[in-house]
C-alpha cells in the first residue's frame, strides 16, 4: 500500500477529532474527581452521576474504537486488533462484495441495458469537439507508434518476422490450391487467352518478321552454302527469306487466332492437362514440392528482398506519417468523416444502435464471465498482501474521524444517562 503523507487532509481531521473527544473524556474524568472531593452530596452528586457514567461511556467506546484497529494499551486482550487479526476475511469478503455487486453478470448488464451504449456513443460522436478530441488522440498515438516503429531494431525485427513467416509458409500447398480454384472456375483458360493474345500480336510485328527472315537466311547459308549460292544467282536468297518469315509468321497468327476462337482447341485441351498434371505433381510429388519450397526459400533470403522490403517500409512510414503531420491529413480527414457518419447513422438507424448494444452485452458477459474470478482473486490476494499497519492506517484514515464521533457520543450520552439514573434513583427514593 502506498504510504501515507502529512499533506493528507484526513490526518489532520482524525487527530483533531480525537483530541476533541479525549477532551471530553479528560473533562470527565475530572468533574468526577472534583465531585468526589467536594464531598458528592447535593448538587455535587448530580455532577457526579454525570460525569461518573460519561467517563464510563467514554472509556468504553475509547476501548471499543481502538479495538478495531490495534490492541489497547499494547495488551493482547482477545477480540481486539479485530482488522489486522481479520485481514484475510476481510478480503475474502471484500472480494466477494465485489464480485456479487459489481461484477455479477445480471446486475451488470441490467445497468448497461439501462446505459443504451450505442445511443450515447452516437450522441457523443456529433459533437464536434468529442471528434477533434478523437482524431487528434489518434494522430499523437499514430505518430508515437510510427516513430517507435523508426528505430532499427524495430525495423530489423519486422523484416525477420516477414522472412520467417514466409519461410514457414508452404509455398507449393498454396500454388496448388489457387491453381485448383482457377481451374474449376475456368479463370486458367483467361490466362492462356492473354497469353496467347500477347503471342498473336508480337508476331504479327515487322520486327519479329524481320528477326525471323535473318535466322532462316543465317540458318541457310550455314547448313547449304554451296545451294544457297546457286540459288542467290538465280533469285534473291533475301526476298526468299523474307517471303517465307511472312508466311510463316501469318500461319502462326492464324493459328493463334483459331485457339483463340474455339474453346475445344487442342491447345487448351493440353493446356488444361498440363495444368491438371501440373497441380497434382505439386500435391503428390514431394521431391518437387522441396524443390519449390527451395526456391522459394532463396528467393525470401536474398538480399535483394531484404533491402526491398527495408525499403517499401521505410517508404510507406514516411508517407503516413508525413500525412498525419500535415493539417490537411488525408487519413484524419477520413477518420473524422467515418467517426461523423458513423454518429449520425446511430441517430436515425435503430436497428444498428440495437445490433451494437446485443455485441456490447453479448462481449460483456463473455468478458465478466472470464475476468470475474480472476478479478475477486486478485482484490483478495492484494488486500492479503498488505501490511497490517498500513492497511490499519489506511482504513482508519478512511473512517476513523467518523468513529471518534462515537466516542464523544458515548461520553456525552453516557453522562446524560448517569444523570437520569441518578434523578430515578432520587425520585424512587423520595
Amino acid at each position: 500500500m502506498p504510504p501515507q503523507t502529512l499533506t493528507d487532509p484526513r490526518i489532520a481531521a482524525l487527530r483533531r477529532m480525537k483530541l476533541v473527544a479525549l477532551g471530553c473524556l479528560l473533562l470527565s474524568l475530572a468533574g468526577l474527581g472534583l465531585s468526589l472531593v467536594m464531598g458528592a452530596s447535593g448538587p455535587w452528586a448530580w455532577l457526579k452521576a454525570f460525569c461518573e457514567a460519561a467517563a464510563i461511556g467514554g472509556l468504553a467506546d475509547w476501548f471499543a474504537v481502538v479495538a478495531l484497529f490495534r490492541h489497547p494499551l499494547g495488551l493482547p486482550i482477545p477480540h481486539t486488533a479485530l482488522i489486522p487479526q481479520g485481514k484475510h476475511r476481510i478480503a475474502d469478503s471484500l472480494a466477494e462484495f465485489v464480485r456479487d455487486n459489481f461484477l455479477h453478470p445480471e446486475v451488470l448488464l441490467r445497468k448497461l441495458q439501462i446505459l443504451n451504449p450505442a445511443e450515447r456513443l452516437g450522441e457523443w460522436l456529433r459533437e464536434p469537439r468529442n471528434l477533434a478530441q478523437v482524431t487528434g488522440s489518434v494522430r499523437s498515438m499514430a505518430i508515437e507508434a510510427l516513430s517507435l516503429l523508426n528505430e532499427q531494431a524495430v525495423r530489423r525485427a519486422i523484416g525477420e518476422f516477414l522472412v520467417a513467416r514466409a519461410l514457414a509458409w508452404n509455398a507449393t500447398a498454396t500454388a496448388a490450391s489457387v491453381l485448383d480454384v482457377m481451374t474449376k472456375s475456368g479463370r486458367h483458360q483467361d490466362v492462356l487467352d492473354g497469353a496467347l493474345s500477347k503471342l498473336r500480336d508480337y508476331l504479327a510485328t515487322p520486327e519479329v518478321r524481320a528477326l525471323v527472315a535473318s535466322r532462316l537466311l543465317k540458318f541457310a547459308r550455314a547448313q547449304w552454302p554451296k545451294a544457297t549460292s546457286l540459288v542467290d544467282t538465280i533469285a534473291n536468297v533475301d526476298k526468299m527469306a523474307d517471303s517465307l518469315s511472312d508466311k510463316l509468321a501469318l500461319q502462326l497468327v492464324e493459328e493463334v487466332q483459331t485457339a483463340l476462337s474455339q474453346p475445344e482447341h487442342s491447345v487448351r485441351r493440353q493446356f488444361d492437362a498440363w495444368i491438371i498434371e501440373f497441380i497434382e505433381r505439386l500435391r503428390q510429388d514431394p521431391e518437387f514440392a522441396r524443390d519449390v519450397n527451395a526456391m522459394k526459400d532463396r528467393v525470401v533470403q536474398s538480399d535483394d528482398v531484404r533491402a526491398y522490403l527495408d525499403g517499401v517500409w521505410t517508404e510507406v512510414r514516411a508517407t503516413i506519417e508525413a500525412d498525419l503531420r500535415r493539417d490537411d491529413s488525408v487519413l484524419m480527414r477520413h477518420l473524422d468523416h467515418s467517426l461523423a457518419s458513423l454518429g449520425e447513422r446511430l441517430g436515425r438507424d435503430p436497428g444498428l444502435v440495437e445490433a451494437i448494444n446485443e455485441h456490447v452485452l453479448s462481449s460483456a458477459a463473455r468478458m465478466v464471465g472470464s475476468m470475474r474470478e480472476g478479478v475477486t482473486q486478485h482484490i483478495a490476494t492484494t488486500v492479503k498482501a498488505w501490511d497490517d499497519r498500513s492497511l490499519v492506517r489506511q482504513i482508519e484514515l478512511s473512517v476513523g474521524r467518523d468513529l471518534q464521533y462515537i466516542r464523544l457520543n458515548g461520553t456525552l450520552v453516557g453522562g446524560v444517562i448517569g444523570l437520569a439514573l441518578y434523578g430515578v434513583t432520587v425520585w424512587m427514593a423520595g
